[in-house]
């Protein structure tokens, strides 16, 4: 039996730490990569189901879904890409 990976688009939360001035300058700081993360500090929050496969590009892979009772209307929703590896 083939074997599948499959990338899946998840809400996580990350604790970040940096030294600034205001709050805003803080948050550049994250943007540009200034700022460290807490440790052990990652957390997942959701799925995320308004991203994913646009249905449209993935007709076959939509239509087997649904077949299967898998809702899929404009996306594959939480879907970033699968690939049978074996």
């Amino acid at each position: 039996m083939p074997i599948f990976e499959i990338e899946q688009y998840e809400i996580c939360v990350t604790t970040y730490r940096v030294e600034a001035s205001s709050e805003a300058e803080a948050i550049a700081k994250l943007f540009d990569g200034g700022a460290d993360a807490v440790d052990n500090s990652h957390e997942h929050i959701e799925v995320a189901e308004d991203c994913g496969l646009p249905a449209d590009e993935h007709q076959e892979l939509a239509a087997e879904l649904r077949i299967l009772g898998v809702p899929v209307d404009e996306i594959i929703p939480s879907i970033r890409s699968v690939e049978q590896i074996e």
